[in-house]
């Protein structure tokens, strides 16, 4: 039992590890180019940014939320199956959302994305298939995919997940960087703990 208890641990650890990287292979500044103008314009025209997905890549969308937030790009969650009961209220026209599925085929996020699109929004994809309904109907497209979750039964989503965080956590340091955001900055959105402390070396 021991034993394939560690094989599964290291199938999963080798599987995972390969699967970003193969999906690096996939990554240039081009295929996030697209993307970054969306926001820069909608910002540019006092326009809002918003995140969603149905499960578990609901709760990356809270993550990425918070980490867009606290570098330069306020982002605000949208609960992904009560925005076609009144929440997508908060999006306004013109609003970015961004848009977290790994089949980019989930009946509920086809909905929400429909009525998004019917309001006005325009729609950053990430999914793990190129071919998907999801990234046929964004405006932009962000590549997620794997091919294996990297357990026996290949269903519950976890090296998709990391994939999914991958490139947006990508995403957001070319935004913050674009956007030249400082230390000083970075410190008055996040005056708490040890990351709320100026360096010695970045006081001037």
């Amino acid at each position: 039992m021991e034993n394939s208890l560690d094989l599964i641990l290291k199938n999963f650890i080798n599987i995972s590890l390969n699967e970003i990287e193969d999906l690096k292979n996939e990554i240039s500044l081009e295929i996030y180019e697209e993307a970054i103008k969306l926001i820069v314009d909608a910002e540019d025209k006092g326009n809002r940014v918003h995140i969603t997905g149905i499960g578990k890549p609901g709760h990356v969308a809270g993550y990425i939320a918070s980490l867009l937030s606290s570098t330069g790009t306020p982002t605000y969650e949208l609960h992904g199956t009560e925005a076609v009961h009144g929440s997508s209220g908060q999006v306004r026209p013109g609003d970015v959302v961004i848009a977290i599925s790994n089949s980019g085929e989930t009946a509920e996020l086809k909905a929400t994305v429909m009525t998004l699109k019917n309001n006005g929004a325009r729609i950053i994809a990430v999914t793990g298939k190129k071919e998907s309904w999801l990234a046929k109907n964004g405006d932009a497209f962000l590549y997620a995919g794997v091919k294996n979750e990297g357990d026996p039964l290949n269903r519950a989503p976890r090296a998709s997940i990391l994939a999914e965080v991958f490139v947006l956590q990508i995403f957001s340091l070319l935004l913050q960087y674009k956007k030249g955001i400082t230390p000083q900055q970075y410190v008055k959105w996040h005056p708490g703990g040890a990351l709320g402390q100026l360096r010695d070396y970045e006081i001037k």
